[in-house]
């Protein structure tokens, strides 16, 4: 049997072999099982109070996820910057290279007025300025300052319902802001640039044999004019030379002659003043590049509208 040994503190207690004494030893055990009770009751009551408050704790992982880079927030698209018409114009004018081409419809071409465009006749025209795309609701709106058109489906639509005074009005308020010399294209200018120019490939319409590939007009249109410059150009890279909306022509309108003609600006007895190109209301053939027809200074239509041009 092994003695007890005394201690200054502890009171010695003897005990048997098989059970030795260890001094403090029950008090500290149950310490322990106090302590680790009181901490399982506070984490409880935790819990509960997170739960009731709707934290939610996420789960702790062993497992080491791979740090990916943030990916930077979407940043919502702007709108893209209206051009100002005034400056679009000036780069939208295309110079067209002068030269002599046959004018009018052919003897062999056949649509209900084509004796209107005969005889087709040489004539010459001196180089000159003609815009790409016909006049937009949104130029005459800047320059007028209101826009009469009927069909107001968009500032990069055509202006129509307009006479060919108001567009004389127009082109005079237009120089006066730019400080240039916008005018209408003479009949000879216009027809001569639809068909192309030095670089014409001798098409019925302005720049294909297929009208569907450059005009809009009553297939194809649902009685709606279209924006400007949404079919294929042209030779020259002119746009809806044939269809979208007439266009008004600068000096007057009769009857052609046979005999060759340099420059020519024709005036009118009744003062009527020609339309060209065919329009989002009317049949193919009113598309031609030969298609003509006059009408009065002081009318107006849906389907009447301008092209703008410059002289060299």
């Amino acid at each position: 049997m092994r003695c007890s040994r005394p201690t200054a503190t502890v009171p010695v207690v003897a005990c048997p072999s098989s059970n030795i004494a260890r001094p403090g030893i029950t008090q500290t055990l149950a310490t322990m099982r106090i302590t680790s009770l009181l901490i399982a009751i506070m984490l409880t009551a935790l819990a509960t109070e997170a739960g009731a408050q709707g934290i939610i704790r996420p789960k702790t992982s062993t497992t080491t996820k791979p740090t990916t880079k943030p990916q930077p927030r979407a940043q919502a698209k702007r709108p893209a910057a209206v051009a100002n018409p005034l400056k679009k114009l000036a780069a939208d004018m295309v110079y067209v290279e002068g030269g002599t081409f046959t004018m009018g419809a052919a003897a062999a071409e056949d649509y209900w007025n084509a004796e209107n465009a005969k005889p087709a006749h040489q004539v010459t025209v001196r180089s000159f300025y003609i815009c790409r795309y016909e006049t937009t609701q949104a130029l005459w709106q800047k320059v007028m300052g209101h826009n009469p058109s009927e069909q107001k489906l968009g500032g990069n639509h055509p202006v129509e319902n307009i006479t060919w005074n108001d567009i004389q009005a127009f082109i005079q308020k237009l120089n006066a802001l730019t400080g240039k010399h916008y005018r209408l294209p003479t009949e000879a200018e216009w027809e001569y640039a639809a068909r192309g120019g030095r670089k014409s490939g001798g098409y019925r319409y302005s720049g294909s044999n297929q009208i569907d590939d450059v005009a809009w007009y009553s297939d194809n249109t649902h009685d709606r004019h279209k924006p400007v410059g949404t079919k294929r150009p042209n030779e020259l890279g002119l746009y809806d030379m044939s269809g979208n909306v007439f266009e008004f022509c600068g000096d007057g309108y009769q009857p052609y002659s046979a005999a060759p003609q340099n420059n020519p600006v024709q005036e009118s007895p009744k003062g009527d003043h020609p339309l060209r190109g065919g329009s989002y209301v009317t049949h193919e053939k009113d598309c031609r590049c030969s298609y003509r027809f006059g009408q009065s200074s002081t009318y107006s239509h849906t389907h009447f509208g301008f092209r703008l041009a410059m002289s060299e």
